[in-house]
């Protein structure tokens, strides 16, 4: 038998179709049902369902006004603010491109992707890095006044056109534009009960910022599209603190990185009576984290697998859940295999993630780049990266990556462009960096260099801080003589890692 999944596909996406519309869909009916919550130790600020859909629609209005149009790309530089949603779903609404960035992107960072992408205009949001520009900057006391405005109409049209894009690190070492269409978000109905249990009863806490692509998607568009309400830490809630926010706004599910349970777990014991189930992706969770979750709340952690081409689509869940190493199974309406080189190999047997062409998740492609899109979709399939092996009863378990990718705290990060930049320091002459485990579920980045001398760990820290975003910056530093390569002179990171 081989490793394929296949029992159906989704139905189709409805034309003419708005990504912002779908999410807000139910807005009319429940528009005095809270949408969102950012909540602290000190209280909440509270968002309706027709407050939200008001100051999406105004941001629309405001966003075409400035001469902006559908199709235009708009460069999103915002903070850990309410702003971010909203301008994300306005944009959409109107037909414009919203590219999302971490605010943790450095002013060199962020001058690459103005210069691959060309945008309109430009969001900025307080303290947020962004090097001198000749766009159109509004910032977020612009934003504030947006919201007021009458409500535009949505720009419905067909479902295959571009929505937004967002960026992920690639193997080449250069961050890559990932393109998606408005029909994402009518893909990810398959999480629903595939992933999530959700129903508009809920209440999802999810621990993770406004400007990170898992809070905006599980955390938030998600919740909304199905009518139930979002629950975000304010800017500056310590992890120990979520325990008691979970209990005082009455959470029923919890979404975050592995690494985040993992910090709630030293505040142990603590009781979240409301919670029905936690959520986790953007790293692997491990076993031993899962059952000292599970002892200390009584309840299950289910994970997902996804990546910024094409979200989670294999899952563990409440009515499916995942036994033994497995991660989970592709979720219903997806077409999955585990691919060797001459197609899906026998089920038990390792090979490489991939989901097939057709999927309305999967994005549109690269910006900008048709042969790397092209590579990555060979004979209608899209190939992850990852390995894994297909069981009898349809479980896959994950086997890591096929390359040197890195995963840090939720974010895939390529050594290459890591080394990039350290090659650029004059006392560096060869450099190495890997992911290494320093205790148990805990990886950081190091950096193996050479050099005619040690070089202090905290001058190197302070050297990467300003040409690195915090997430890729290594946090290791080890001077070597020389570093492992193989007989072609090809560096050797895996060994690296060993050492």
């Amino acid at each position: 038998m081989l490793s394929v999944f296949d029992q159906g596909a989704h139905p189709p996406c409805p034309e003419p179709f708005n990504l912002a519309a779908f999410v807000l869909g139910r807005a009319a009916e429940l528009a005095d049902k809270t949408a969102l919550a950012v909540i602290s130790a000190d209280g909440a600020e509270s968002w309706s369902y027709g407050k939200l859909e008001a100051a999406v629609r105004g941001t629309a209005t405001a966003l075409l006004e400035t001469g902006l149009k559908p199709g235009d790309i708009l460069l999103m530089r915002l903070g850990n603010t309410v702003d971010f949603p909203i301008a994300y779903l306005g944009a959409i609404a109107a037909g414009i491109v919203p590219v999302p960035t971490s605010s943790q992107l450095t002013a060199p960072e962020v001058q690459k992707i103005i210069d691959s992408l060309a945008p309109a205009a430009l969001l900025l949001g307080d303290g947020v890095a962004c090097p001198q520009t000749v766009l159109p900057v509004y910032t977020t006391s612009d934003m504030a006044q947006w919201r007021d405005l009458p409500p535009a109409d949505y720009h419905m049209s067909e479902p295959d056109r571009l929505a937004y894009i967002i960026y992920t690190s690639g193997t080449s070492g250069v961050a890559r534009s990932v393109g998606h269409a408005h029909r994402a978000i009518w893909a990810r109905q398959m999480m629903m009960q595939g992933w999530y249990g959700l129903s508009d009863n809920d209440r999802m806490l999810h621990a993770g910022a406004f400007n990170w692509t898992y809070t905006l998607g599980t955390g938030l568009m998600d919740p909304w599209s199905m009518g139930a309400t979002a629950l975000i830490p304010a800017a500056g809630v310590d992890h120990s603190q979520i325990p008691q926010l979970l209990n005082t706004h009455k959470a029923t599910i919890f979404a975050a990185a592995p690494g985040v349970y993992r910090s709630i777990l030293k505040s142990a014991p603590f009781q979240v009576p409301h919670l029905r189930h936690g959520l986790a992706a953007g790293e692997k969770l491990s076993q031993t984290l899962r059952d000292a979750w599970a002892n200390a709340t009584g309840t299950a952690i289910f994970e997902a697998y996804g990546m910024s081409e094409c979200s989670t689509f294999l899952s563990a869940s409440p009515a499916l859940p995942a036994t033994g190493s497995a991660l989970g199974r592709p979720q219903p309406g997806r077409r999955v295999a585990i691919l060797g080189p001459l197609g899906p190999v026998p089920r038990g047997t390792p090979g490489v993630i991939a989901i097939h062409s057709s999927d309305p998740g999967l994005m549109l492609g690269y910006i900008g780049a048709p042969h790397e899109t092209a590579a990555k979709f060979q004979d209608n399939w899209f190939r992850t990266g990852d390995m894994g092996v297909m069981h009898g009863d349809d479980q896959i378990t994950y086997l890591g990556r096929d390359d040197d990718m890195m995963n840090a705290g939720g974010y895939r990060v390529s050594p290459i462009e890591v080394e990039a930049v350290l090659m650029t320091h004059p006392d560096i002459t060869e450099v190495g960096v890997t992911d290494i485990a320093v205790k148990a579920d805990v990886r950081l980045i190091a950096a193996f260099y050479t050099g005619p001398k040690v070089l202090e760990p905290e001058a190197l820290q302070a050297w990467v801080s300003e040409r690195l975003a915090r997430y890729k910056q290594p946090r290791l530093f080890f001077h070597r003589d020389s570093l492992p390569k193989n007989p072609n002179g090809k560096l050797m990171r895996r060994a690296l890692r060993a050492e």
